[in-house]
């Protein structure tokens, strides 16, 4: 379900955080489009923690990758990354407001990003909000094969070993479901989102094993 905004309020990282702890997220209809409009779906995508799930051969494929995975160093890379049409969509709803409050999010520790490198090449990645023991994934994208796929098994490992309960991807794509994404009504998401609010996960705890 699709909510505009009646009251026209400042958007503010403040404002960004409140909404997500009462389980809606803001998009906008493309990136020229400078409003943003609230959404909390029916349906809604989250991965399991424990049900996360990669074929024999993409483990193998993935190990023999040669990529490089790291946190929290380029977030506007990946901001960039994720908002470019491409192969993979066709349109974005990333636009100046999202990458400006997001990029303060980023700033004060709320907002992550997972970056997979080829050498000095950014190659895919994803990046999202971590808020109590809930992480809410915003995007993600690939430059080469299975590099989205890398980026997301290792946020779920960080996930696990810092605690968290609750992987929101706000809607399930077929990419997702082939991950074990799944879809939960709005009434199951908001309870298990109330109890993962009451955490306080360890985004670097896997940094410190």
């Amino acid at each position: 379900m699709s909510r505009p905004n009646p009251f026209e309020l400042e958007i503010t990282p403040e404002l960004i955080v409140r909404a997500y702890q009462a389980g809606i997220f803001p998009m906008s209809e493309d990136a020229q489009d400078e409003n943003l409009f609230w959404v909390s779906p029916e349906q809604r995508g989250i991965i399991p923690l424990d049900g996360f799930r990669l074929s024999t051969s993409l483990r193998k494929a993935i190990r023999k990758s040669g990529f490089v995975t790291k946190v929290d160093t380029d977030f506007e890379a990946v901001i960039d990354a994720c908002a470019t049409v491409g192969a993979d969509r066709d349109t974005t709803w990333i636009n100046r407001t999202i990458r400006s409050v997001y990029g303060e999010l980023f700033e004060r520790g709320v907002a992550h990003t997972v970056e997979v490198w080829d050498g000095a090449d950014l190659v895919g990645g994803l990046y999202g909000l971590a808020i109590g023991g809930a992480f809410f994934g915003e995007s993600m994208f690939h430059r080469r094969t299975n590099a989205s796929k890398i980026a997301m098994a290792h946020l779920v490992d960080r996930l696990n070993t810092g605690g968290y309960v609750l992987l929101d991807t706000q809607f399930l794509t077929d990419h997702l479901e082939s991950l074990g994404g799944i879809e939960i009504p709005r009434e199951l998401y908001e309870e298990r989102l109330a109890d993962a609010l009451l955490l306080q996960g360890d985004w670097s705890a896997i940094d410190r094993n």
